[in-house]
């Protein structure tokens, strides 16, 4: 029992170490994009490094996860690593192939579509530059697209976080010795099936595993060039001026939900409903806000960090604010959501509002509860 103790350490150890390198790197990141003038991008990477800082002192000390989530969890992270490497070893062949290509001045022609995917996507990396100030209305909805995460959350808390619990209980059931082998006796397995506690962990244990697919590969971008990242290449996405030299929206979004979501594990927001009030209404009235503003926005506002909004975008990311707040947390704490959003969205900041959000909105509802003391719902 020592040994599986000292392995559990050991896991946790290295989860710790996982958050402790992403603030180094992080910081480093900021310090790059501030000095190369980004200063939005800059501070927002430096505020996510604060984050991780938090984290990986909340992992030591407390705990994300339980034996042996926190080792599927590591094992994870390991694969993405790999993964990635892998991507960009392909990429690197690809690259020096095709600059002995140009310089011979012969055309080799493709023997498999992928090879001419691939090789497509490396041109558009870099042939031009990827970072845009404005890209197309289409590519805007694929962006805001990944705000629908939210929705996601919530359906892995309420009902995907339980079946993923009950059928690893009937899979580790099945391979007994295996288990028994890599993360000691069956016993030990800390949840039971239909267990409530199962779906709160396993829904952070995809959180961070979704923050490692996505941070890993955004770190090669910003360090090596868009090319390289495997993200880019699975998304298509076009990249604004904010992020070059500084992590990407996607970044932002999830250490936000992962804070808020440690601050529901830690009882100082008690109640879930408040956490999906504000991670939902981080989501979609930022997304509602910023399509609703570029298809039918006629009246612009340029704020004093030069960023241009509309009348019609403030109107519909509010209006959809307090609808959210409204379904969650009832009429009084939903004008708390919707105020929060307005300020951190709509006046001038340096500091991306994709982090903000999830984070001041249910701190915001929830110091309203506490201030008014009225039940959530009201």
């Amino acid at each position: 029992m020592e040994y599986w103790a000292f392995v559990e350490s050991l896991y946790n150890v290295t989860l710790s170490l996982f958050f402790f390198v992403l603030m180094s790197l992080m910081y480093y990141i900021g310090v790059k994009g501030y000095r190369a003038k980004n200063r939005y991008g800059g501070i927002s990477s430096i505020l996510c490094g604060v984050c991780f800082l938090i984290f990986g002192y909340y992992n030591s000390v407390i705990g994300f996860l339980t034996f042996p989530w926190n080792g599927f969890l590591v094992w994870w992270i390991g694969m993405i690593l790999i993964i990635n490497l892998i991507f960009t070893t392909i990429i690197r062949k690809n690259i020096e192939k095709m600059r002995r290509e140009e310089k011979s001045r012969t055309n080799i022609g493709e023997t498999t579509r992928e090879k001419s995917v691939l090789r497509r996507y490396i041109r558009r990396m870099t042939k031009e530059n990827p970072y845009r100030d404005e890209i197309p209305f289409r590519m805007e909805i694929i962006r805001k697209s990944f705000h629908l995460s939210g929705f996601l959350l919530l359906v892995a808390y309420y009902g995907v976080a339980s079946l993923v619990n009950d059928g690893i209980i009937v899979m580790i059931h099945q391979i007994e010795p295996s288990y028994n082998f890599l993360w000691g006796d069956l016993s030990t397995y800390p949840f039971t099936l239909e267990d409530l506690r199962a779906g709160v962990e396993i829904t952070m244990f995809a959180l961070i595993a979704a923050l490692a697919f996505a941070i890993i590969s955004d770190i090669i971008r910003i360090v090596w060039g868009p090319e390289y990242s495997v993200f880019n290449f699975l998304t298509k996405s076009m990249l604004r001026n904010k992020e070059k030299n500084a992590a990407g929206p996607q970044i932002y979004i999830i250490t936000g939900f992962i804070f808020s979501y440690m601050l529901y594990m830690t009882e100082i927001i008690p109640d879930i409903r408040v956490y999906f009030a504000g991670i939902l209404i981080a989501c979609l009235s930022d997304a509602s806000a910023a399509l609703i503003g570029r298809r039918f926005g006629k009246h612009k506002i340029t704020l004093r960090n030069n960023d241009v909004k509309s009348i019609e975008g403030f109107i519909a990311g509010v209006a959809v604010a307090y609808i959210i707040g409204l379904v969650l947390v009832g009429p009084i704490y939903a004008i708390m959501g919707a105020i929060v959003f307005f300020l951190t969205d709509y006046l001038p900041s340096l500091t991306a509002d994709n982090i903000l959000n999830p984070i001041f909105i249910p701190i915001g509802i929830q110091f309203l509860v506490v201030l008014l003391g009225l039940p959530v719902g009201w």
